[in-house]
This record gives structure tokens, C-alpha cells and sequence, in this order.
């Protein structure tokens, strides 16, 4: 019997989960390109692995940020206002 391939895992993983996943990855990238210790090549494959890793950020935020507005409004989701930050108590 023929073994089936494994399964990607970002595939199946919810947009929160893989958005906590790529930006800690970020994170971790960011952090050893700060030492310093990486050579020409492998800082440019960094940068290039960093922007993919920002771009299926933004994505997930883009995609979280269209089911607020449709949650908000689902005949009307490009009418929809934007959230307005906490206004602190007057102490």
C-alpha cells in the first residue's frame, strides 16, 4: 500500500493559529538577524523568508478584519466603521 503524503499543516490550521504561527516565526527571524552572526547569503534568505512570513500576516489580519465587518454588517461590510480605541476614565 502506497503511504499518503503528509498533510501540510498550515493548511488545515485556522487563520488565528497560522497567524500566531507566522509572526512568532517572524519574531524568532528578526531576532537572529539582530545578532549579527549571519553571513550575506543567509541574511538575504532571511529577509526573503521575513517578508513571506509578513505578507501571511497581513493576509490573516486582512481576512480577520473582513469577517469583523461582515459580522458587523453582512449586507453592507464596506459601510461599516472602524473600531475606535478604549477612551480611558477621567481619574
Amino acid at each position: 500500500m502506497p503511504r499518503k503524503p503528509a498533510a501540510d499543516p498550515s493548511a488545515s490550521a485556522s487563520p488565528v493559529a497560522d497567524f500566531e504561527a507566522s509572526l512568532d516565526q517572524l519574531e524568532q527571524l528578526v531576532g537572529k538577524m539582530e545578532q549579527g552572526d549571519m553571513t550575506l547569503e543567509e541574511s538575504l534568505a532571511a529577509y526573503e523568508r521575513g517578508v513571506g512570513l509578513y505578507r501571511r500576516c497581513q493576509s490573516a489580519l486582512e481576512q480577520a478584519e473582513l469577517r469583523v465587518r461582515l459580522l458587523g454588517d453582512p449586507d453592507r461590510p464596506d459601510r461599516s466603521e472602524p473600531f475606535e480605541p478604549p477612551v480611558a476614565p477621567d481619574a
